[in-house]
């Protein structure tokens, strides 16, 4: 997984997977999952100070089990 930030667009990038990108949906305002062309989801969350506090937005927790 690689995540990418765009201050300016106010967007974090979470790409899944290397696939090329086939199919976007805005699900909802700024919300806009990426998908291939299998539908797997790559994905895209943009607008993110809306939902997310901003503390959460400074560090990338990975937990693996």
């Amino acid at each position: 997984m690689k995540v990418t930030v765009d201050k300016e667009a106010d967007a974090r990038y979470m790409r899944l997977s290397d696939t090329r990108i086939h199919d976007s949906e805005e699900v909802k305002p700024g919300v806009i999952p990426d998908y291939d062309d299998k539908n797997n989801l790559t994905g895209e969350i943009l607008r993110v100070s809306e939902r997310v506090p901003s503390a959460t937005l400074k560090s990338v927790l990975v937990e693996s089990a």
